[in-house]
């Protein structure tokens, strides 16, 4: 098999310009996006929950009191009112094929605290291996009545996991928590390259690069300044305007960190390659093949 270098992503102001609840959803609702946060985060204070699960109870409350069915083919038709950045959608095609050229398979991930469905609206949804975001369960009459699937800042780590055994199943946690050699896992962790846009990627950004990947941080002129600090701290390797487009530095240093990974990957071949040929003599035995 080919060696598989993986690209993890946030989404939300990393593929895309803002909250993607912003773009349709909240509007949807006769609603700011500063009114609609402030009432899932102070709904979320007051009650001690996860923040997450706090804006998941929000959504499905408020569409109740406004009589808005929230159903997956709703929340799919919000995805595509988000705006991605300059050069997304053409930018997997594009690195696929470069990797390609070097040999390597090159796979997506999504690893965001953003909606499952709502990506799914974006058109770029089928360019991913999986999608791990925050997701409903829907009932008997297909509107949204519960949490699947809750993705927030510090259990995004357990998926980089899950894509290094390559055990992507969110309910197989027996085989993911298994003892695996590090020669059997589907992608190393060093051959990960972790996108985000701030602090609630830190995570996955620190775990990523201690295990030997890289983290790239992307930055719109607003959070420019946060982002410098990341890397004056260094929680990433780099950081890049959000410009995915050909030429670009971000476009550049990810293809020379492709570069680099799927040499190193040719390197660690050879000499597994070696080590078994050699194998293949009882050296102690050939008398004088040192002298």
């Amino acid at each position: 098999m080919k060696p598989i270098i993986a690209l993890l992503y946030d989404f939300d102001k990393t593929l895309c310009t803002t909250d993607m609840e912003d773009y349709s959803f909240i509007p949807a609702l006769g609603m700011t996006p500063p009114a609609f946060w402030k009432i899932a985060n102070d709904f979320g204070r007051e009650n001690h929950m996860d923040g997450l699960l706090a804006y998941m109870y929000t959504m499905i409350e408020e569409c109740r009191r406004r009589d808005i069915r929230l159903d997956r083919e709703f929340l799919i038709r919000c995805g595509r009112a988000v705006e991605l950045f300059p050069g997304v959608r053409e930018w997997f095609g594009r690195i696929n094929a470069f990797g390609e050229s070097l040999g390597v398979e090159i796979e997506h991930y999504v690893l965001s605290s953003g909606l499952t469905e709502i990506i799914e609206g974006t058109g770029i949804f089928h360019e991913f291996k999986k999608v791990y975001a925050c997701e409903f369960l829907y009932n008997e009459a297909g509107l949204a009545s519960w949490p699947k699937l809750d993705v927030n800042f510090t259990n995004k780590t357990q998926f980089i996991y899950r894509i290094n055994k390559g055990v992507l199943d969110v309910s197989d946690d027996r085989r993911l928590n298994s003892s695996m050699p590090d020669d059997s896992r589907r992608v190393p962790f060093t051959n990960m390259i972790y996108v985000g846009d701030g602090l609630s990627d830190v995570p996955c950004m620190k775990m990523t690069r201690a295990y030997g990947g890289q983290a790239i941080a992307v930055y719109q002129d607003s959070n420019r300044q946060a982002v410098e600090e990341l890397l004056s701290r260094r929680r990433v390797d780099f950081i890049f305007p959000a410009d995915y487009r050909e030429g670009t530095g971000l476009d550049e240093t990810v293809k020379n960190i492709i570069r680099k990974m799927a040499i190193t990957d040719a390197l660690t071949e050879e000499n597994a390659r070696q080590f078994r040929q050699i194998g293949k003599f009882d050296l102690p035995n050939q008398v004088g093949l040192f002298d």
